[in-house]
């Protein structure tokens, strides 16, 4: 099962990194966050990728045409008038990578739509190239399988980040208590699973794929949930990268899954 990345936004709420690369490639201890992602996937088996690339697209390709040298023991012999290269050791991934130059102002549904020939007619997964999450890509899968839906999404509680009031008719604030987990609600967290019918409703380059197609999945009863009580973080804001930066650093990053 392919493994479809979105990865060609402008990302102009992180705009500090953004400027300089695309948002799925601004590093969290030292590899793209779309790195990671790719690890978690990898650890369950799914090692080949799409990359609906846009933004700054070339970048995204030189980091991969770069990696097999960045992670290898290399000889470059230059005595024969040649410049051979002698392959000692290799620490790549078993990945296979297509990045696919998806436009730079297409949506996310038309991204989609435009790498369809490279998916077939087969289900695939699918996420956002900028949030880390440690669900079970294997039951999530399972899951899909049992209900026979054209989607299946990860859901996973957003908590409140400010303080809950209990406010009257008369705008008096009758109590006050800080935020709890259960104070959340369920968010769309990408790590979806989806069945080829998913290209039926995707139209244009202009088609968003959170709004028309999601909504018209859950009104003929095609779309479905799996809910995620672990860890699930995106990366939209420096804040948020800074966050994941500091819980690696710590040696607490929940989505590491492939070494926990």
């Amino acid at each position: 099962m392919k493994v479809v990345l979105l990865a060609g936004g402008f990302g102009t709420r992180i705009s500090e990194e953004s400027q300089y690369k695309p948002k799925p490639m601004v590093e969290i201890g030292g590899k793209p966050i779309i790195w990671h992602i790719m690890k978690g996937y990898s650890h369950y088996g799914f090692n080949e990728f799409i990359i609906c690339a846009g933004y700054k697209q070339h970048v995204i390709k030189e980091w991969f045409a770069d990696y097999f040298l960045h992670n290898s023991d290399i000889t470059f012999d230059f005595t024969q008038g040649r410049n051979d290269m002698h392959i000692h050791n290799q620490h790549c991934e078993p990945w296979r990578v297509t990045v696919v130059d998806t436009g730079l102002n297409t949506m996310t549904g038309g991204r989609i739509k435009r790498i369809q020939p490279y998916i077939g007619n087969e289900p695939f997964l699918m996420t956002y190239g900028d949030g880390v999450c440690d669900v079970n890509i294997g039951k999530l899968v399972d899951f899909h399988k049992t209900h026979g839906k054209t989607a299946t999404l990860t859901a996973v509680i957003q908590e409140q980040e400010k303080g809950v009031l209990d406010v009257g008719g008369d705008n008096a604030v009758r109590a006050f208590r800080e935020k709890s987990h259960t104070d959340g609600a369920l968010i769309n967290a990408g790590y979806m699973v989806l069945e080829p019918q998913i290209f039926d409703y995707l139209s244009g380059d202009d088609c968003i794929f959170e709004k028309t197609p999601l909504q018209t999945l859950a009104q003929n009863g095609q779309l479905m949930s799996y809910k995620h009580k672990g860890f699930w973080q995106c990366m939209d804001t420096k804040r948020e990268k800074d966050i994941l930066e500091k819980m690696w650093n710590n040696g607490r990053a929940p989505w590491k899954v492939w070494e926990n």
